[in-house]
């Protein structure tokens, strides 16, 4: 070959000669995702791996994120193969549940267990928001997964969309991760409209808990929920296994197991999770799912930039939900609870609870109701892994009756 026909094959080969539009606005989403999180500080722990996944899986020729193809004896690239191995089949989502329940404390739930009704009307989000992704033309597999993102809890959302719509998991990781972060500014103006007079009451401290209470709990929760939703069972089971390392009250388990899974464990996990999530925005990714979902590209494309508009309705609802049962409270409790608790139902936490209290002291500086506002918050994260499990046995039963078969697992 001479010298001028090597260097125009070299030139072909770069990435530069295989770049699309749709390559180009990817690899821009990545670096928008990467400025969020450095420069404005929005979920850096996760928008940055989630960036950086996007730019690599979209580099042309490279095929980082490649399905692979057997037929012509060309191998996954890696991130499919990671994604494969640690997310495909759910299994990074469930040990974050886990370092979730070595994280959290749930002694304001225990000392305020009214606050469960808050956590369950916050679903509400969940409910409308798949009942608008049906009537928008969505498949229920799809609009369900949707509607998780109002349940504001990241692996949730992912673990709902490997088992029902592993084709749009990308965007909706991406939204519910992007709204958990953006909670500060959209509760507040939903806040604000209740009377100044209820957004400044005061409420009594949580009662304390005592250790065997605090004990007890994950083994309740484990077992009332298990066997009342069976498919919820691996979230819920990894959230109390998580708990009972935190409660066991022996030295050892705190100080190993239960920090492990609470720093260690998931960082690394998060590492693996935000990365393969973010190349599932690529090309090779699209038309994999395209070809395995039995829709056109332009479609799906079409559902990922609804998913967005869905998952911040979804938010919004969620908090009206909250809000209003708060306010109905109120009243019944003659002003003994503030509704204002009520948007901490949305469970990004600790944020929700944190914009509760923020908006209290902007009408009385003197209050304090974020211990309150963490019973909701907590209540929130249950409530939600519950509704996750109804759902997958709901989707997946509908499709194995009607159907005969899960389309999204056959092809």
């Amino acid at each position: 070959m001479d010298p001028v026909g090597a260097i125009d094959s070299f030139l072909l080969k770069t990435g530069f000669a295989g770049m699309t539009p749709l390559h180009a606005i990817f690899i821009g989403i990545g670096l928008l995702l990467i400025y969020l999180a450095v420069a404005k500080k929005i979920e850096p722990l996760l928008l940055i791996g989630m960036g950086t996944g996007m730019v690599l899986a979209n580099i042309p020729f490279a095929h980082l994120a490649y399905p692979g193809d057997p037929e012509a004896g060309i191998p996954p690239g890696p991130l499919f193969i990671i994604y494969e191995l640690f997310v495909g089949n759910a299994l990074i989502p469930l040990l974050i549940f886990l370092g979730l329940g070595a994280l959290t404390d749930f002694r304001p739930l225990i000392a305020q267990p009214y606050t469960f009704l808050l956590g369950a009307a916050a679903q509400l989000g969940v409910f409308m928001t798949m009942l608008g992704a049906l009537y928008m033309g969505f498949n229920l597999n799809e609009a369900a997964t949707i509607g998780i993102i109002g349940g504001a809890v990241g692996p949730a959302t992912i673990y709902t969309a490997t088992q029902l719509a592993p084709y749009i998991l990308g965007p909706v990781a991406l939204a519910a991760y992007m709204y958990m972060a953006l909670v500060p500014i959209i509760q507040p103006p939903i806040i604000r409209l209740l009377p100044k007079k209820h957004r400044a009451t005061k409420m009594r401290p949580p009662r304390q808990v005592h250790q065997l209470e605090a004990l007890l709990f994950p083994i309740v929760l484990l077992v009332i929920t298990s066997l009342l939703v069976p498919k919820a069972a691996p979230i819920i089971g990894m959230i109390a296994l998580g708990n009972l390392f935190r409660e066991s009250g022996i030295t050892e388990v705190v100080e190993r197991l239960s920090k492990t899974a609470a720093n260690e464990l998931m960082n690394i996990l998060t590492i693996l999770l935000t990365v393969t999530v973010g190349s599932t925005m690529s090309v090779d990714m699209v038309t994999y799912y395209s070809r395995i979902s039995g829709m056109p590209p332009t479609e799906l494309l079409y559902k990922f930039a609804l998913i967005f508009i869905w998952g911040l309705l979804a938010f919004i609802i969620s908090t009206i939900g909250g809000v209003a049962l708060g306010e109905i409270m109120y009243f019944i409790t003659k002003g003994k609870v503030n509704p204002i608790i009520g948007a901490a139902g949305v469970p990004a936490v600790p944020m929700s609870a944190r914009v509760c209290q923020k908006e209290a002291q902007r009408v009385d500086p003197t209050n304090y109701i974020i211990m309150n506002a963490m019973g909701p918050n907590v209540a929130g994260v249950i409530s939600t892994a519950v509704v996750t499990g109804v759902y997958i046995e709901y989707v997946l039963t509908f499709y194995q009756k009607q159907l005969g078969m899960i389309p999204w697992r056959s092809r």
